[in-house]
């Protein structure tokens, strides 16, 4: 597929996997458009400067209006969109804003692409694992139906959905992305596990597991999901992937535990015992994925492994608060 010749729309673009998304769409020649909610310094996007590489539209998800300007003024025939409430534990102090930013900015943006169908020909969502809800076998396939129960994973399950319910009744180019838990270099919530272990231990801090430390997760690297959402666009218009979902996984299943002892490991921090507050509710305990359909249909494999994926965060990670430090 010719990037050069795509006009793309990226809503979330200022999160983890949507900055590295636009990192790696003007690398490979696209112009890029970017929804912006609120312009923070700190994030990828801006630190880096290549916020001053793309066209920014500032608004949110919630706002139709905002989502058709976006796609007509610059005739968008490209679109991720990853925008969305990403923090179960916020989802569930406050479900409103998760369900109007996850449920609400879908629809505006799914419907606006409808309107503008001979304009758009690729639209990539990123729903999650958490669309699924508990099953009782594990791992997950796309056979399974969506069954979130809790408000961050019920606004997942509605994206899905409605993804679903554009492609296949107004025949639109939609793909839909299910990945595990993702990590990498950008990502300032410190509330999740990875970023928040590195954290601690960088501030010679004891680790924070918010559960019992036995929850069972997937942990994809960043880079490996924006090559997941590469390979879809440029298939999406084929009957393999046209209103399909894929799930994406490297299938190494660990514990909260083990990501934490293996982080501790790679920082040779195995001294700062971590805290377990076992206090999380509302979570899923065991969440998996099996990725065989996006191997098959796509051709698309991981390139790091966790430990491979870690190191490179770990090096972010020193390098950012090497450079706060000095400012």
């Amino acid at each position: 597929m010719d990037w050069n010749t795509c006009r793309v729309y990226v809503t979330g673009a200022s999160g983890i996997v949507g900055s590295w998304t636009v990192k790696n769409l003007l690398k490979e020649g696209a112009y890029v458009v970017a929804l912006i909610h609120d312009s923070d310094p700190q994030t990828e996007l801006f630190r880096t400067g290549i916020v001053n590489q793309i066209a920014v539209v500032n608004g949110c998800l919630e706002d139709y209006a905002t989502q058709e300007r976006a796609i007509n003024e610059h005739e968008i025939d490209t679109v991720f969109h990853l925008g969305a409430q990403p923090i179960v534990s916020t989802a569930l102090r406050n479900p409103l804003p998760t369900f109007e930013s996850n449920i609400r900015g879908t629809w505006n943006l799914l419907e606006a692409c409808r309107v503008h169908g001979k304009l758009v020909r690729r639209i990539v969502v990123a729903s999650s694992d958490k669309a699924y809800g508990e099953a009782d076998q594990l791992p997950y396939t796309e056979e399974m139906p969506v069954n979130g129960k809790h408000p961050y994973d019920v606004s997942k399950s509605c994206t899905d959905l409605l993804a679903m319910s554009y492609a296949h009744t107004y025949d639109m180019p939609v793909s839909i992305a299910r990945c595990g838990n993702i990590y990498g270099g950008g990502d300032l919530n410190w509330s999740r596990i990875v970023p928040g272990t590195i954290q601690s231990l960088l501030k010679n801090q004891r680790p924070i597991i918010r559960s019992d430390g036995k929850f069972i997760r997937d942990y994809i690297y960043v880079e490996d999901v924006v090559s997941a959402y590469m390979s879809m666009a440029s298939a999406v218009q084929s009957s393999d992937a046209h209103g399909q979902a894929f799930n994406f996984s490297p299938e190494t299943q660990v514990t909260v535990m083990e990501i934490v002892r293996t982080i501790q490991k790679l920082m040779g921090r195995m001294d700062l015992e971590p805290e377990i507050l076992d206090t999380v509710k509302a979570e899923i305990r065991d969440q998996y994925l099996d990725s065989g359909k996006a191997r098959r249909l796509l051709g698309w494999t991981p390139r790091y492994s966790l430990e491979q994926g870690l190191a490179k965060t770990i090096a972010w990670y020193k390098k950012y608060f090497s450079e706060k430090a000095l400012e």
